[in-house]
């Protein structure tokens, strides 16, 4: 299993080194080759404010997503911390065969956490974990992601403690959550970096 899994891994770090597939060009882009009919968006009303929507990326027809793993940068001391750079979650069948991964759009710092994944059935829900706007301070955005799961279960993520979780999302009236579209803030140069800004999941019947 670990070893499919980093090899699905491979194709999101290919897609970093092109640089952000992020704003309102790439959507159109990339939308019309990421779309599974009838999908509902499931959205947060704490994301952080900064960066772009990135393309939208589904799960295979016939799949849900029944695990999640992100990309985390560990506290810099004092360096410039970006906290959640990125998220994938797995898609299968209910057979568990054939998983497929899918990230919209990562950033460049941190890495990989262990994944987590649902004992049965699908996510279902999820919250977000946000640092507000610091002034002159270091910005961070999102930190940390929690999923539910059609079964009960809460999987927590990772991530940093910086800032605190908002309210629950919409829950998934369908089978399970079937797709994503990550918000990222590009590299700032000598600027804040706070990389993923905010996420959007969709549900599928």
């Amino acid at each position: 299993m670990f070893g499919q899994l980093l090899a699905l891994l491979g194709v999101i770090f290919a897609t970093q080194a092109t640089g952000l597939r992020c704003g309102s060009l790439f959507e159109n882009l990339y939308g019309i080759y990421a779309h599974r009919s009838g999908a509902t968006s499931m959205t947060v009303e704490n994301g952080g404010r900064w960066g772009g929507w990135c393309f939208k990326e589904f799960c295979k027809p016939g799949t849900y997503a029944n695990g999640f793993i992100m990309k985390v940068e560990p506290a810099q001391g004092r360096g410039d911390d970006t906290a959640l750079n990125g998220i994938t979650i797995f898609c299968s069948s209910d057979s568990k065969k054939n998983i497929q991964s899918i990230a919209s759009e990562v950033a460049w710092w941190g890495g990989w956490t262990r994944p987590k994944w649902c004992p049965s059935g699908y996510l279902s829900t999820f919250r977000l974990r946000t640092e507000p706007a610091q002034g002159k301070g270091d910005d961070t955005a999102a930190n940390n992601l929690q999923f539910r799961c059609t079964d009960g279960t809460t999987l927590s993520g990772d991530g940093t403690n910086w800032g605190s979780y908002g309210a629950w999302s919409q829950t998934c009236r369908g089978k399970g959550i079937c797709g994503m579209q990550t918000k990222i803030e590009n590299k700032q140069g000598r600027g804040d970096d706070t990389a993923l800004n905010d996420v959007h999941f969709y549900c599928c019947y």
